[in-house]
């Protein structure tokens, strides 16, 4: 195949018009692009025509996007080829996830952007040109050494050694190469293998020193040891290793080597081909990444829901049922924003309006919005969908939502200590404080305070509810931080009985520090907490005598790891609990019990126990020592 011919691209979609706008989004690439409207079209182009990228539509009658995937996956002869998913509706994580299962590179939104689509898809189509091009580049390479080594048969050692070495550098993809003479003491590089090292041709000394301070220093210390293993019955390696160029880029390489022996057994030479896989490295880097980042969201959303479902009361199965499903689909709307914008953030008047439009009755205008445009972080959209959720619904049930002339005003401002937003029902039946606080509130309160650093304000009216959230901006997160640490700091001292562990809680998803809350204190420990930041953490450890911790590895960001560090220096044993895997934490916290989220009530009593026993040993130890 040579640079010039044309790739086949295939397009799978039920809908004409939009298989025409790939066409169209496509057509500047002057590749073949081949169009299927169903899966069974699209696998008899597979079975006829060499494809190299496929761009499919998740959602298909008969056979959907993902069935056709695993279809293709099944047959030996497709298992390589680029699967690209196309989705309007499926772009929860859930779905990413199935996606990439079914063996997808990649999964787009709609609407398609086109200078996007275009640059994916060039990128896979490059790839197999070049895949093809080196595939029939060694078949030719094979041809030729089977003619030379029929020509070179009577040549001398030389010749031989040259032509061994040749075809190595060639058979390793031509990125550059490299010859020791034991014998002679002389090293030489070609111009592929300077341009991998980022020196000159002809003007860089190839010396032990000068290449050894090309190298980073572990890979130098372990191609030594390398070499040192070296025999003539096992006379080459293959490793990875890092080059340090001149300006400090650090670039990925792999390099194969192999030696020569006289017949006495003497090393006369050493041969070698480098190419550099640095593109590579960083793909597969960005995978892991990614694989990481979308189990720990999954389980993060999961420890959610496992927290919606522990911590909801009804008085029937059905209210308990509703419930649950309206908090999960208030979860639902407000993760769907979130993936449209890859989870940077939400913007608040779309946030409010997905929320809040279910209560609209009748068509007639009985909520009222304003505010200014802003952009809101993933876990305060989070905490913001729950709080609006939960005062909808309790308006619909008791307040101004509940009769026909009732009206509820939501509006929101950007002040110089941070934002406001309001929610005003009038026109309604008489309200109460209630007395005992449900879910819904300890929602509210929690969440403004633990993940947002503000503070909720409930004004029980005649007239009606009024809820004031307010939500610090940079300046003035430190005062809600300092009003915040003084509020665990006396429940704890109010609740400290003789005898109960003391449990510092760090955990900065509100709904699940609430429901671990529930059960430590079920388990008959005082908690100190929950705290949501490295900062009021170490508050708490300063101002408390505490007997063991569990602690949250991602707090919004930053690691706990500073907390762990202040636990391990007094000597308080902990537990981490994490939406990541166990291979994430850092390898100084190994012996650390870790807790994959969503965290159960009998996992947490098992660590509770570990806890104990650990904080019991530390106690006699500080007594033996009295």
């Amino acid at each position: 195949m040579s640079a010039g011919d044309k790739i086949n691209i295939l397009l799978v979609d039920d809908q004409p018009a939009k298989l025409l706008s790939y066409e169209v989004m496509l057509a500047e690439l002057g590749e073949n692009l081949i169009k299927a409207s169903s899966a069974r079209e699209a696998l008899e182009q597979l079975l006829k025509t060499e494809i190299a990228v496929i761009l499919v539509d998740v959602c298909m009658p008969e056979q959907d996007g993902f069935e056709l995937a695993a279809m293709i996956r099944e047959h030996p002869r497709f298992q390589k080829i680029a699967i690209i998913f196309i989705s309007a509706i499926q772009m929860a994580e859930v779905d990413h996830l199935r996606g990439y299962m079914m063996g997808a590179v990649d999964y787009m939104p709609v609407p398609v952007i086109p200078q996007v689509l275009r640059a994916k898809i060039k990128v896979f189509v490059e790839l197999y040109r070049k895949t093809k091009q080196l595939e029939q580049f060694n078949l030719e390479l094979e041809r030729r050494v089977e003619e030379r080594t029929a020509e070179l048969a009577a040549s001398n050692a030389k010749l031989v050694a040259s032509e061994q070495r040749r075809n190595m550098a060639l058979s390793a993809g031509n990125m550059g190469s490299w010859d020791w003479d034991i014998s002679q003491g002389s090293c030489l590089w070609d111009e592929g293998l300077c341009r991998v090292f980022d020196v000159e041709p002809g003007q860089f000394d190839v010396t032990l020193e000068s290449v050894r301070a090309r190298f980073h220093p572990e890979d130098w210390r372990r191609l030594v040891a390398a070499f040192a293993d070296i025999t003539p019955e096992q006379n080459s390696w293959r490793t990875d290793f890092r080059v340090v160029r001149a300006d400090g880029e650090l670039r990925w390489c792999i390099g194969t080597a192999g030696a020569t022996y006289d017949e006495a057994g003497r090393l006369l030479r050493l041969s070698g081909v480098a190419a550099d896989i640095t593109d590579r490295k960083r793909i597969e880097e960005h995978q892991a990444l990614l694989a990481r980042e979308v189990d720990h969201r999954a389980k993060n959303s999961l420890a959610v829901v496992q927290s919606i479902v522990r911590l909801t009361r009804a008085d029937t199965i059905k209210a308990y049922m509703n419930s649950v499903e309206g908090r999960i689909q208030a979860l639902s709307k407000v993760h769907s924003l979130l993936a449209h914008s890859r989870w940077e953030g939400a913007d608040l008047h779309t946030l409010v309006h997905e929320e809040l439009t279910p209560y609209q009755m009748g068509g007639a205008e009985h909520i009222a919005i304003s505010g200014p445009r802003i952009q809101v972080t993933p876990p305060v959209a989070q905490t913001l969908a729950l709080a609006l959720h939960e005062l909808a619904t309790n308006a619909a049930k008791y307040g101004a939502l509940s009769v026909e002339g009732g009206r509820v005003h939501l509006c929101w401002e950007i002040n110089p200590a941070g934002l406001d937003m309001t929610w005003s029902e009038t026109c309604g039946p008489p309200t109460t404080a209630p007395q005992r606080g449900g879910l819904g509130l300890q929602m509210i309160t929690s969440g403004a305070r633990g993940q947002m650093g503000g503070h909720a304000n409930f004004d029980w009216r005649p007239k009606g509810l009024i809820c004031t959230l307010t939500l610090p901006c940079a300046e003035g997160r430190e005062l809600a931080r300092a009003s915040l640490r003084q509020m665990p700091v006396e429940k704890a001292a109010a609740a400290n009985g003789a005898g109960k562990m003391r449990i510092l809680l760090v955990e900065d998803e509100a709904l699940v520090a609430m429901m671990m809350h529930g059960i430590l204190e079920q388990l008959d420990c005082v908690v100190i907490g929950p705290c949501a930041t490295c900062f009021e953490a170490l508050s708490l450890l300063k101002e408390n005598k505490i007997d063991a911790a569990i602690l949250d590895v991602n707090l919004g960001g930053e690691t706990v790891y500073p907390v762990a560090d202040a636990l391990t220096r007094q000597g308080v044993p902990f537990a981490f609990a994490t939406g990541y895997g166990r291979e994430t934490i850092e390898s100084r916290f190994a012996h650390v019990k870790t807790l994959e989220k969503p965290v159960g009530y009998d996992e947490l009593r098992a660590a509770l126990r570990d806890l104990c026993d650990a904080a019991l040993k530390r106690s006699e130890l500080v007594n033996l020592r009295a």
